[in-house]
């Protein structure tokens, strides 16, 4: 069995398919997801995904990149977190990718956002999703500034969507995260991000799709969806040298660790 550690039912392109990628995802023995929220606006429609499904679950969080929309308090974070289903605080952190002619002083906002996704995790004891983009040192120093070094009563979480280097991947394992590889990891472009992933341990992995985004090779370019996280599966297992189907069932295992006894 596959578990889709990311991804973004709820968005229109994918939410019109659902039966349609459900019956795909059950061929493709994909038996799990789990679907983020980017905005308190449309966690409603992410925690509903979750409460129809058994094999769904849902995060609590407002994206980063995300401006023009409701602020996420430390209550409010709480409360959303500690719903029904609801099993991490994210998709959190930093993205610096688009300034728009901004400083990175001007980003301070984005680096409070994050903060408060943190301390919500702790509090809720609930790992965190972590988006980084261009950003990796201010988010591994806001990290460890506020409490997260892999001791107890550390959220802990994943880095999403993993495409740093080697010394990032090493920080945050060091800190107790976990490595989750999406489909970037099948483009030819991407051997760097593949030695990466050889040096990410069996037990700190996980694979997801980032869907409707970045689908993997062959079908790079299409819209992604759940089903297609066997291909993420089957590059790591070519790197790590085993079968698809054994890296399916050891990063299965490692959601159910990280997201406290989900199980199928």
């Amino acid at each position: 069995m596959f578990t889709d550690s990311h991804c973004h039912l709820n968005f229109p392109e994918l939410l019109t398919q659902l039966p349609a990628i459900r019956q795909a995802m059950a061929q493709a023995q994909v038996g799990r997801a789990l679907c983020i929220s980017t905005t308190l606006e449309e966690f409603p429609a992410v925690h509903q995904l979750a409460l129809a499904y058994d094999n769904f679950w849902a995060t609590a969080g407002v994206h980063p990149d995300n401006e023009g929309v409701q602020e996420p308090s430390l209550d409010d974070l709480l409360t959303l977190g500690a719903l029904p289903r609801v099993v991490g605080i994210g998709e959190t952190g930093l993205d610096y990718y688009r300034l728009n002619g901004r400083s990175l002083a001007d980003m301070h906002w984005q680096r409070e956002r994050f903060r408060t996704h943190i301390r919500a995790a702790r509090q809720l004891h609930k790992p965190l999703v972590i988006h980084t983009r261009q950003a990796a040192a201010d988010t591994l120093q806001i990290l460890r500034e506020e409490g997260e070094d892999g001791s107890v009563g550390s959220a802990g979480g994943v880095f999403h969507c993993f495409t740093e280097d080697a010394q990032v991947a090493r920080q945050a394992l060091d800190l107790g995260f976990y490595i989750s590889f999406s489909g970037i990891l099948t483009f030819k472009s991407a051997q760097n991000l593949r030695e990466v992933a050889a040096l990410v341990p069996l037990d700190r992995l996980l694979i997801e799709t980032d869907s409707p985004y970045l689908a993997p090779m062959p079908y790079r370019g299409k819209t992604n969806n759940p089903s297609y996280v066997p291909y993420v599966a089957a590059q790591l297992g070519q790197i790590k040298q085993v079968a698809a189907e054994e890296i399916g069932a050891l990063t299965s295992h490692n959601f159910d660790v990280l997201f406290a006894g989900v199980t199928a």
